[in-house]
């Protein structure tokens, strides 16, 4: 997989521990500390910064989001204790050395979670809807 890695497709580049590292621009924690870039891309995260949490990073299988970061927290130990379920963390190998085999397997728990992840927004969204329904509905009576 690694010494593909110049003709991976843009949808699974996200498997590469690099490409996951290149997403922690402006990291606040680059050296002399546990969670530098490198140390968060081989434990699954990117960083998937807000205006209001510059430093959450999310495993790109789980889609578990974190934050609140600290020099000393050790990236692969968070990410077991936050979500020990976690299909990238049960292969307990560098994505540059699965097989297909288990690539594939990989990328189906990452669909089936990215799918759950959706559709769990979607209900919030339908909720708040729903809800505002009701309350145009009851200031008609």
């Amino acid at each position: 997989f690694s010494m593909l890695a110049q003709t991976v497709p843009p949808m699974l580049e996200i498997y590469l521990k690099e490409h996951r590292a290149a997403t922690f621009v402006d990291w606040p924690f680059v050296s002399d500390c546990a969670c530098t870039p490198e140390r968060m891309a081989e434990a699954g995260f990117i960083h998937t910064p807000s205006e209001n949490a510059p430093d959450v990073a999310q495993c790109f299988v789980c889609f578990k989001e974190l934050e609140g970061w600290e020099p000393e927290d050790d990236p692969m130990e968070e990410h077991q204790r936050h979500s020990p379920n976690c299909a990238f963390l049960r292969l307990q190998k560098d994505t540059a050395k699965l097989t297909l085999q288990e690539l594939l397997k990989l990328h189906k728990e990452r669909m089936i979670n990215l799918s759950k992840k959706e559709i769990n927004l979607k209900i919030i969204e339908l909720e708040k809807y729903a809800a505002n329904v009701r309350n145009e509905v009851s200031s008609f009576r």
